[in-house]
């Protein structure tokens, strides 16, 4: 057995990623699904699309990499965080579509629970803001809409998971209902101080524990696939949500490293160590990672929309036909003209946490076309950046230099969106030789669990870097143009 075969079920698509015994990738395969908006700023999927999706790449990414099933050591699954599923343990069949993290459904609620003057106890214990991104409020809403829900979940008859949960249950044939600690942490009902869950979080939304899953190491034993499944039963140990993920696949073990990752939205972590750092700046306390029961923390800052801005140039606009266009489109924009895109199209996520916010373009022109659009576009995604890189090193009061910043995801390849990082941060960033981090930090926990791949510090050691960017921006137009940003977002925030 010398192959890792990754999951990575994500916000627009799944994809399978086989690692062979040096992590090196053999083979992936990916599909996309079916997005359901059914009003503004609710966002939903249909359970079934997220399993039928995952196991069908899974197959062909093996097909792909000309291997036997007992060809795979171990399963690894990182997922989209938060998507809120509850589901029948019985027959298997979902109550409700899946509710996405960029969903926006309970924005009320959760002003009544701050109003009420809940938040305090809730970020005490979980890390995390009271925001409708998180999956507890979520849960509430599916079961408040289905009638008799309730009921059915005290007596046991339902079950709640992240996708993760999911997945494993539909792997497993429902002989496993389980997640990992760096999911649970982002649930709101998760206490990661304690590491269990909240019983006093569940009582406030009114949410009965016996729809709770097991809550487990990130490498750890999850059952084995059913054997019709692939031809053989496989184990499944490892387990992390997308933005942890990514961050052990940059092996970001050491307190004080950061890593961004550009998806569907933008999320950057800091590893904080042993020690839970509370946030002044509107961060999340979270965990990194948990190994052998012990966790390792981390502040992240979100931003709702960063790939997905590029695919609203193409969905939307229609202004390109594939994402790679907007690298030329940006490079041929009038120096002359100085758009500003605040994308908060689903809202404003860190620092700044306005689910209400709407997005914005600042500094149109007649002259102001594609190019102009594509180029405010990628940039948005720096300035976003920075806003999570100044809370963080608010929070975080270490001395000296700031890091070089570790990036990954799909943006990650575009040099033009790289550069301008770069330059608005004003600190080196630095591209992996291995783009698909995410799928890459689910393979080494399952891998390493397996015995197939090394510990922490000679996985961190193989690390390497494809390119690394460096400022080519003065201060003078660098904070210039910042200042032009931060004018922006306070006026779609007053809108």
């Amino acid at each position: 057995m010398t192959h890792v075969l990754a999951l990575d079920q994500g916000t627009t698509s799944s994809r399978a990623i086989v690692f062979d015994a040096q992590m090196r990738i053999a083979a992936a395969a990916q599909e996309e699904f079916t997005q359901h908006y059914p009003d503004s700023g609710w966002v939903e999927h249909t359970p079934a699309d997220l399993w039928s999706t995952t196991a069908a790449t899974a197959r062909a990414a093996i097909e792909k990499a000309a291997l036997r099933t007992t060809d795979i050591a171990a399963i690894g699954i990182t997922n989209q965080r938060e998507t809120t599923l509850v589901w029948d343990r019985k027959t298997g069949k979902p109550l409700h579509n899946a509710i996405v993290w960029q969903d926006r459904r309970t924005a009320d609620f959760c002003a009544s629970l701050r109003a009420e003057g809940h938040e305090k106890l809730i970020t005490e214990r979980t890390g995390l803001l009271v925001d409708p991104y998180f999956s507890g409020t979520k849960l509430k809403w599916i079961l408040d809409k289905i009638d008799g829900a309730r009921d059915r979940a005290r007596k046991g008859e339902l079950a709640f998971g992240t996708v993760d949960t999911w997945l494993i249950w539909n792997l497993t044939g429902g002989a496993v209902h389980a997640t990992d600690a760096t999911n649970a942490a982002r649930t709101m009902l998760y206490d990661i101080h304690k590491g269990r869950w909240s019983r006093t979080i569940c009582d406030l939304l009114d949410i009965p524990m016996e729809l709770l899953p097991e809550v487990r190491d990130c490498a750890a034993d999850f059952g084995t696939t059913r054997a019709d499944l692939f031809g053989r039963e496989i184990p499944i140990l490892g387990v992390a949500g997308d933005q942890q993920a990514a961050t052990l696949g940059q092996a970001c073990f050491t307190p004080g490293m950061v890593k961004s990752t550009y998806g569907t939205g933008c999320f950057a972590v800091l590893n904080t160590g042993e020690t839970p750092v509370t946030s002044t700046n509107k961060l999340l306390t979270t965990i990194a990672y948990q190994l052998d029961g012990r966790p390792t923390y981390a502040l992240e800052g979100s931003i709702f929309i960063a790939g997905a801005v590029v695919q609203w140039l193409r969905d939307g606009l229609k202004v390109i036909r594939a994402a790679p266009e907007t690298q030329a489109l940006a490079e041929s924009a009038d120096p002359a003209q100085d758009l500003v895109l605040v994308p908060a199209f689903v809202g404003l996520g860190a620092p700044y946490w306005n689910p209400t916010a709407r997005g914005a373009v600042f500094g149109l022109t007649r002259n102001s076309g594609p190019a102009e659009f594509a180029r405010a576009a990628l940039e948005s995604v720096g300035y976003q950046t920075r806003d999570l890189l100044e809370a963080m090193q608010a929070d975080w009061k270490r001395e000296g230099a700031q890091p070089s910043l570790r990036v990954d995801g799909g943006m990650a390849a575009s040099d033009y969106a790289m550069q301008f990082l770069s330059d608005i941060l004003g600190a080196p960033v630095d591209r992996p030789q291995v783009l698909e981090t995410t799928a890459l930090g689910a393979a080494w926990l399952a891998g390493m669990r397996a015995g197939l791949y090394p510990a922490q510090e000679e996985f961190a050691a193989q690390w390497s870097i494809e390119r690394q960017f460096t400022p080519a921006m003065d201060d003078k137009a660098r904070n210039t143009r910042y200042a032009r940003w931060r004018r922006a977002v306070e006026a779609v925030l007053t809108i």
